[in-house]
């Protein structure tokens, strides 16, 4: 069957333009269905993004960026502060503070450590060069995500007596977890920036997708039966969750 023009180009991946006095990025996306210019600030991305209709140029996004300026700065500036990866840090592990600490290269260190400071404070100790440690305890923290989820969805997947195919983890922004109609299971590394209920509450979500593709009622109530803080955690959410992207930027 011939696809129509307005499907093949509602899939046209977005393009970038630089507009003066604003130094994050601006995306631009087409959409067949966009009756008029819409603009929004993503907090997860720390971007701009501008909709057109499909008649609109780039030219006119810029013009239509330009006039609301005020509007876009004031959106961003109130983001919560980026925190880098960087030696003196703080940044959250399961919802707990730690002061990050680079070590450099040390005989028999492991990769990172959480240990406490002199003054019982919990920190990570993160070994090896030091232009590395970063992307190493990013490395780390990926793989601690993979342990935490993979004991969360096994212990909620042999409760509701389901089997997932699959399980990923990745940076994603748009979503904290998603499930594949094959039962391929893939989550954000950083539920495990969150207090542990938050990264429970996202694994017995997607294991429930496993029996219900959608958000109905049949859905909420395995959800709450294998996960009884389900609301809590989605309270919590929705306050707190974008802050979790601040971290390692």
């Amino acid at each position: 069957m011939q696809r129509s023009n307005a499907a093949v180009t509602a899939n046209l991946p977005p393009q970038h333009i630089r507009v003066l006095g604003l130094q994050e990025p601006v995306e631009v996306r087409r959409h067949h269905a966009a009756r008029r210019m819409t603009l929004r600030v993503s907090r997860t991305q720390r971007s701009v993004i501008v909709t057109l209709p499909m008649s609109c140029d780039l030219a006119q996004a810029g013009t239509f960026l330009a006039s609301n300026l005020d509007w876009v700065r004031e959106r961003l500036g109130s983001l919560p502060d980026e925190v880098p990866f960087t030696d003196g840090c703080v940044m959250p592990l399961r919802g707990v503070p730690h002061i990050v600490k680079f070590i450099g290269s040390q005989k028999d260190a492991g990769v990172v450590t959480a240990t406490k400071d002199s003054s019982g404070r919990p920190m990570l100790r993160v070994s090896g060069n030091l232009e590395h440690a970063p992307r190493r305890l990013r490395d780390w923290l990926v793989q601690q995500a993979c342990r935490d989820l993979d004991a969360q969805v096994s212990h909620h997947a042999k409760f509701l007596k389901l089997r997932p195919k699959r399980l990923t983890v990745r940076d994603q922004t748009s979503r904290w977890g998603s499930c594949s109609s094959t039962g391929a299971l893939s989550f954000s590394w950083r539920l495990v920036l969150a207090p542990p209920f938050i990264l429970d509450y996202v694994a017995a979500h997607e294991v429930a997708h496993l029996a219900e593709m959608n958000h109905g009622p049949k859905f909420w109530t395995l959800c709450r039966k294998t996960m009884p803080r389900t609301d809590e955690a989605k309270a919590w959410l929705q306050v707190y969750g974008v802050d979790l992207h601040r971290y390692g930027s």
